[in-house]
């Protein structure tokens, strides 16, 4: 008789903290190397520009503002002035360098925001939706390493972004490039945090950015409604908003070094909340469900669906432009005391706007600057036919007695269409907040509208031709707003400045219309409409 041999099973593997973190992290540097590699000439386009801005700003003050005295007037007049406080923050210090962190770092600030959640929701939310993630993370990818590259690559925008403003800036002290460095980059990585929560909560890329950016706006608004009220950022609403934080951190004012902290803290914080959500889901699921249709009725059309999918999103831009308007009406009468007897400043505004007098020179500014901002709007709704395509929604869609051009035409007269009412609204809120004739602000706010409808037929043409490049359709409402917005006040040569549809319409409210321009703009967008859907027609869909 012979002894059964035992065998012993070998011993189960056992797992350490360390290494279920380092489980979780699978594949971090695979992804944000990819990730970089998509972003390669978006993200150093926005640090560039970001950080170009403000040390672009530097020389622009010193020649705008060449002593010291008048740098003390503009100061004093800015804080006696509620209205244009509210739009730039106040002034800490007379300085070039205080003077270049007032007029620039709101601005600056918000484009880093801007930057940082489309980089966080472009690397997690719209992977997930497209169902790219899924393939990636059945490789050997952790749970979290999705959100890691993604914040790690929104990490080395900002990072770029300090470093620039701080070597850029420094010339004007050390200390003060510093803190204003940390706070366009601290910022930026605020809501970056922020945009990764949103991307755990929702279900659709669309509707997590829609999130953050109203977080955004809201954050702004706060700020300016603080500002408004005091002239030293000290307003409890001014506290509740992040771009009232980096206000506070008063660059070239006496810094506040703890108020960095305070957002590196608030960072941390976020990014938790992010991770402990993104270990609490599967791939492709959120927290918040997806609200389901009515138990009854149908869409009849495609118009109907395209409506549905957007009308969210129009009222959302209704909203803003009418809340816009009524705030810049109200700094028309602030102007003149802006710019004082100072011509340069003068010229600026008039290079901006009209040729006659400042009120309406200022008027055809912010005209101008919202109709670049309805330029945002139209290419946003624009490309949602790019992503219904690519998410595989459009395809069931077609698949029915629906063509592609009729399929299209729903979402493109919301987009051309939404741009109308959101400039008329826009010009109501100009005309009800300044008093003026209501006539002629409207008219002014239409004469926008073959600029915004040509940056909207550029989205159309290359999502039609090109589909693959059609996001590059926000590289070029990105310029003009660029140009629009900074061109003026850095003094930019006027083939630069033309790189812009917006600088060849009449500057109205002012000056004298004038047609051609107008009607050429029109056309050459009707052009680039039809050559895109013909480009739609042709070719076969992306299969995501």
């Amino acid at each position: 008789m012979t002894a059964a041999t035992a065998r012993t099973a070998p011993p189960a593997p056992t797992y350490t903290s360390r290494t279920a973190r380092s489980r979780q992290l699978a594949g971090t540097g695979t992804l944000l190397r990819l990730a970089l590699r998509r972003d390669r000439v978006m993200l150093p386009v926005w640090t560039l520009v970001i950080a170009g801005i403000i040390v672009s700003g530097v020389s622009s003050i010193g020649s705008l503002y060449a002593t010291a005295a008048e740098r003390a007037e503009l100061a004093a007049s800015m804080t006696a002035n509620s209205s244009l406080r509210s739009l730039y923050g106040p002034v800490f210090d007379d300085s070039v360098g205080g003077l270049v962190a007032w007029r620039f770092g709101v601005f600056s600030t918000t484009l880093a925001a801007i930057m940082s959640l489309m980089i966080v929701i472009r690397h997690t939310r719209e992977e997930e939706e497209t169902g790219r993630q899924e393939l990636l993370s059945a490789a050997m990818v952790g749970r979290r390493a999705p959100l890691t590259a993604a914040l790690l690559a929104a990490l080395l925008g900002n990072a770029a972004v300090a470093l620039l403003v701080t070597a850029g800036v420094a010339g004007e002290g050390f200390a003060g490039a510093l803190a204003l460095g940390l706070a366009v980059g601290g910022t930026g990585m605020l809501f970056a945090t922020l945009a990764a929560i949103a991307a755990q909560l929702t279900e659709g890329a669309r509707l997590a950015r829609g999130i953050t950016a109203a977080a955004l706006g809201l954050a702004f608004v706060l700020r300016a409604a603080g500002d408004a009220g005091t002239d030293d950022g000290s307003s409890v609403l001014t506290w509740l908003s992040p771009i009232g934080w980096s206000e506070n951190v008063r660059a070239y004012g006496g810094e506040r070094w703890w108020v960095p902290a305070l957002i590196a803290a608030a960072v941390v914080v976020q990014g938790g909340v992010a991770y402990l959500l993104a270990g609490r889901r599967d791939v492709g699921m959120s927290f918040l469900p997806t609200r389901p249709g009515p138990a009854v009725g149908r869409l009849a059309t495609a118009g109907g669906l395209a409506w549905r999918l957007q009308r969210g999103s129009v009222f959302g831009w209704v909203a803003g432009f009418a809340v816009a308007g009524l705030v810049f009406g109200g700094m028309v009468e602030g102007a003149a005391d802006l710019v004082g007897d100072n011509e340069r400043a003068r010229e600026i505004f008039e290079r901006m706007g009209g040729q006659s007098a400042l009120s309406n020179a200022f008027l055809a500014a912010m005209l101008g600057m919202l109709g670049m901002i309805a330029s945002l709007y139209i290419v946003s709704s624009v490309l949602r036919l790019y992503g219904e395509e690519t998410s595989g929604r459009a395809e069931p869609v077609l698949a029915n007695a629906v063509g592609r051009l009729r399929w299209a035409a729903g979402h493109l007269l919301i987009a051309f269409g939404g741009s109308v009412v959101i400039m008329l609204v826009g010009g109501l809120g100009l005309a009800a907040g300044y008093g003026q004739d209501l006539g002629p602000v409207l008219g002014a706010a239409l004469v926008r509208l073959p600029a915004v409808w040509l940056l909207g037929a550029v989205a159309v043409l290359l999502y039609g031709a090109l589909p693959r490049a059609a996001t590059a359709a926000w590289a070029a409402a990105g310029i003009s707003l660029a140009v629009g917005w900074v061109g003026p006040a850095l003094d930019l040569p006027q083939p630069v400045m033309n790189l812009s549809p917006f600088e060849h319409l009449p500057s109205l409210p002012g000056p004298e219309m004038s047609w051609p321009p107008v009607l050429l703009l029109t056309a050459l967008a009707a052009v680039l409409l039809v050559a895109g859907l013909v480009g739609l027609h042709r070719r076969d869909l992306m299969t995501g």
